[in-house]
């Protein structure tokens, strides 16, 4: 074999190296702030205000407490053996979780309970609770990126979008930041055609999204404005989602944050979508 054909495979072999390294990083950060994000403790809750805001500087107010549950396998070590304060990103998989949303304020959206049963290998359910009408109403799949109660976060932002439906490259590792871009394997299933997600390097957590139509113009933009240490997890404590092509708003706060507090099974129900968990609401 001549030295210009051993050279160019030679090359060839260690461009092929480098890139399924790079796919393979990419992967892990994303996997890391997926896992910082959703799956803080092995279960939490939250006292949440939101603020609604419009191009003409009109408000809403909406008023919430978030209980999440994590499930994990029967034949998952890590709930056996390992906490998820001591095992590192690499040893906790992101696996299926239960959650319930209930709205206190205002007057009319009182006694809304919003409720997700999250699947990594499958489409998410979604329910509401209406009670003027006093229905349990399924969200379709297809309805995952439509206004929550009529604010700039979309359901599917609430509960995390799966990781397993986009494609992800690295654009760059600077000032602390990871830059990655991100295109959905399915176009016609969202609005936007690509986006662009900061990862902060030390708390894994992303800390700025824009999304981006086919014509490279961002049309929205999620941004953490404050975070905060509980229980030695990095909390998001205060968010903001613009729509830049309405220019409206949406504040959202999270206070009265607690992890690991012993959420049972039984509280993610359809009974307790008609009939609040009083023990577990309160502060």
């Amino acid at each position: 074999m001549n030295t210009f054909i051993k050279v160019t495979l030679l090359t060839l072999l260690m461009s092929s190296t480098s890139v399924a390294s790079a796919e393979t990083d990419v992967n892990k950060i994303i996997k890391q702030a997926n896992l910082s994000s959703f799956y803080a403790g092995k279960d939490g809750r939250s006292d949440a205000r939101m603020t609604i805001v419009d191009a003409q500087g009109n408000k809403q107010r909406r008023q919430f407490t978030i209980l999440r549950r994590d499930i994990v396998s029967k034949n998952s070590t890590s709930e056996n053996s390992l906490s998820k304060n001591s095992a590192t990103a690499n040893e906790m998989e992101a696996g299926d979780q239960q959650m319930l949303v209930f709205f206190s304020r205002p007057a009319d959206v009182k006694g809304t309970v919003f409720r997700v049963e999250k699947h990594v290998k499958g489409d998410d359910e979604r329910w509401i609770y209406l009670p003027g009408l006093d229905l349990v109403k399924r969200i379709s799949a297809g309805d995952k990126r439509t206004s929550f109660v009529g604010a700039n976060y979309f359901y599917e932002d609430v509960s995390g979008r799966n990781t397993k439906e986009d494609t992800f490259s690295l654009i760059n590792d600077e000032n602390g930041n990871y830059l990655i871009n991100a295109v959905p394997k399915d176009l016609n299933s969202v609005e936007f055609a690509s986006y662009q997600v900061t990862i902060n390097k030390t708390s894994k957590l992303p800390m700025k999204i824009e999304y981006f139509n086919s014509n490279g113009k961002m049309i929205r933009l999620v941004e953490v404005l404050a975070t905060k240490d509980i229980n030695g997890h990095i909390t998001v404590t205060k968010s903001k989602v613009t729509n830049l092509i309405t220019q409206g708003y949406t504040l959202l706060e999270f206070r009265n944050t607690r992890y690991d507090i012993g959420l049972p099974e039984s509280v993610f129900s359809e009974r307790s979508m008609r009939k609040p968990p009083s023990k577990w609401l309160k502060r």
